[in-house]
């Protein structure tokens, strides 16, 4: 059993990512009333059945707002008259944050009705209509188009007969919001890490003795049937319980308050804070406990027989853990903060199944009981390592903060320095050099402690570098920016070779940028943060404009710059060819209000540069998700289709190279253009 420690180093740090093409929404056609006559006025009726968890944005509501509203096109036919536009029917209405207006939206079921007037029969009815349905889950959106025939019988009241196919332009394009675009893994990995979190409660001091106990309840009864059905309820109490927890969170976890758990710095400053707090509890410090009143009913509660008091019963064993699992269940829903409805609910059921699953299967297979290592000491060791594990991606939230608001608080090298204390006191405790409250004395060094201490130096090792400008690609996503480290060696290394390379450094830019004394570009690339100075320059130099919209807060920005822009190939066409602008979606910073201006999609007025860039990025490219990578000629239109997060680098090679040849061949038209 104790060698599961080795796999609970990782449960903070694991991350998958999940995708597919899907098709989450069915159509049916019918006219309302079945036997039409000619002077008849009545609907066709457009029904769709909605997958879980999806929905499907309306047609009555602003169509520059953000969203795309679903457009119905008919093909025109002597033998009926349309009469008004499709009419939505029970429409649900809702105000975004995001996208600072009301639009309207259907889940589970829609209906939309168009009236027409009957000319002749047969009524041949027949267009197409475009859509857009969204995920609660992962924040993805698909765009969708489809057309549709209906013809009725002349004179017959039989069926109509129904033509449903895809449209030949069905396109799927992943819009993220802004937190999912900070989140560093998907659902599906979310579920992962709290699947492994409650093994990890397990392994702590206030539940491990509490496994034989309770399994000796259930196999006392004299009956072994039902105790071993008793103990099943048991199990399933225990996740019907923590998934009522995760489902009680959830309405406060939405999709519309994400762009402010995202980047602001009250929401990430108060995780930095409870993150702390959990840190210091694991560390020994004090517990976490809930009044007693509670636990002593629950207690009482549990003394009843049936099925009823097998509830209670593990409604106290959720009481009484509380002091170990309250910290990890915090977690969990902190990391969900911002994320889907869904994501606490399953994040909660994913824990708890895994907490419940030993005292089902022990219950059913008592034997395995004298396999049970000795409570002792090296539970309250678990704790000390979640304890510091806790410690370190606090900063995580503190970071995010830092660096929309330009505190300057963590720099690269202050954030790394406190990583590299952390697991190297981690690494000292697994090796018992340190010693905290709730320890025993240990004799020998037990060889799963003497690996993860291994694993921890490793790591300690791996991290130093960074500290003189070692990109470690690995913490891309958690790491600020390299822009911030006072010393980058490799970016200065980087910078002279640029300015020695027939002068190509010097050619990236035309004037001084604005805010580069609060923005910077990874590598030592040299850009604009203002659009209208970066187009000047494009046109100045005859360079396609190369636009990343980008966030402070935008982990797979961090991830796309590390990983991908650091490539040689990348690198030196983002220096040579392009005039680079970075688009900072999220930043803070309140322009004069000679610079304010009134949207023309929701009529608010924008006042800080992250709102004016976010308006351009919805505005002109119908997209609100970073990182998202426009190129544009010196005449603004687009040289190729944008690209948005993708690891490849050969495919943001060939994103680089297309926008370069469509330059290429319309050159001479650009060189006429008087800007």
């Amino acid at each position: 059993m104790k060698k599961i420690l080795l796999g609970l180093f990782g449960v903070f740090t694991i991350f998958v990512s999940h995708g597919q093409v899907q098709r989450p929404i069915s159509w049916t056609y019918e006219l309302s009333k079945k036997d039409p006559k000619v002077g008849d006025t009545l609907s066709l009726v457009f029904k769709a059945k909605i997958d879980n968890t999806w929905y499907l944005y309306s047609s009555d509501f602003d169509p520059d707002l953000g969203p795309i509203v679903a457009e119905f096109d008919f093909v025109g036919d002597p033998s009926y008259e349309a009469i008004d536009s499709i009419r939505p029917i029970g429409a649900k209405r809702k105000y975004d944050d995001l996208w600072e207006g009301e639009y309207t939206y259907f889940r589970e079921h829609a209906e939309f009705r168009q009236t027409i007037l009957v000319n002749s029969l047969p009524v041949n009815l027949s267009g197409s209509f475009f859509y857009q349905v969204c995920t609660d889950v992962d924040g993805k959106c698909i765009n969708l188009d489809e057309d549709f025939t209906y013809a009725t019988f002349s004179g017959d009241s039989k069926k109509s007969a129904v033509e449903v196919k895809k449209g030949s332009n069905d396109t799927e394009t992943a819009v993220l919001n802004k937190r999912d675009s900070t989140d560093a893994y998907s659902l599906w990995g979310f579920m992962v890490v709290a699947f492994l979190a409650g093994l990890a409660a397990l392994l702590t001091p206030c539940v491990f003795p509490m496994i034989p106990m309770t399994v000796t309840f259930f196999t006392g009864k004299g009956d072994k049937k039902s105790g071993k059905g008793m103990a099943l309820f048991y199990g399933f109490s225990i996740v019907l319980i923590y998934t009522l927890i995760g489902s009680l969170v959830a309405p406060f976890m939405g999709p519309e308050i994400a762009n402010d758990l995202a980047t602001g710095w009250v929401p990430n400053v108060i995780f930095f804070l409870v993150f702390i707090v959990f840190a210091l509890s694991f560390l020994g410090l004090f517990e976490i406990t809930l009044p007693h009143k509670w636990v002593n009913a629950m207690d009482r509660n549990a003394d009843k027989g049936g099925m009823i008091g097998v509830f209670f019963m593990a409604f106290t064993l959720v009481l009484v853990s509380f002091s170990c699992t309250g910290p990890i269940v915090g977690s969990i829903l902190v990391e969900s903060a911002g994320g889907m409805i869904l994501k606490p609910i399953l994040g909660m059921a994913a824990f708890s199944m895994a907490f419940a699953v030993p005292f089902t299967l022990f219950a059913f297979f008592p034997n395995w009981l004298s396999t049970l290592p000795k409570s002792g000491g090296w539970l309250n060791s678990v704790k000390v390592v979640l304890g510091f594990l806790e410690l370190a991606l606090a900063f995580k939230f503190l970071s995010i903060a830092d660096q929309a608001y330009h505190w300057n608080i963590l720099d690269r090298e202050i954030y790394l320095a406190i990583w590299i204390v952390v697991f190297t006191l981690l690494g000292f405790y697994l090796l018992g050099k340190i010693q905290l409250p709730g320890d025993s004395k240990m004799e020998k060094l037990p060889v799963p402690r003497l690996i993860l201490a291994v694993i921890t130096f490793t790591f300690v090792v791996y991290m130093i570098p960074g500290m003189f400008g070692a990109p470690l690609k690995a913490l891309a996503g958690y790491l600020p920016p390299q822009s911030t480290m006072d010393f980058d060696l490799p970016g200065i290394v980087r910078q002279q070779g640029a300015s020695s390379n027939s002068g190509t450094a010097s050619n990236s830019i035309c004037e001084p940028p604005k805010y580069a004394d609060m923005l910077h570009f990874p590598h030592g690339l040299t850009g604009y943060f203002d659009y209208d100075q970066a187009i000047a320059c494009a046109r100045e130099q005859q360079k396609p404009l190369f636009i990343d919209f980008t966030g402070h807060g935008c982990v797979n920005c961090r991830e796309m710059e590390a990983r991908v822009w650091s490539d040689p190939k990348v690198l030196e066409r983002l220096r040579n060819d392009f005039v680079l602008v970075a688009l900072y979606v999220d930043e803070k910073t309140e322009l004069p209000e000679s610079q304010w201006y009134e949207s023309e999609y929701d009529g608010k007025v924008k006042k800080t540069i992250g709102k004016q860039n976010a308006d351009l990025q919805i505005t002109r490219f119908n997209n609100n998700a970073q990182p998202f990578y426009v190129i544009l000629d010196p005449n603004e239109n687009l040289l190729t289709d944008p690209k948005a997060y993708d690891l490849n680098i050969a495919n943001f090679v060939t994103f680089l190279d297309e926008a370069s040849s469509s330059m290429k061949k319309n050159k001479p038209f650009f060189s006429t253009i008087n800007p």
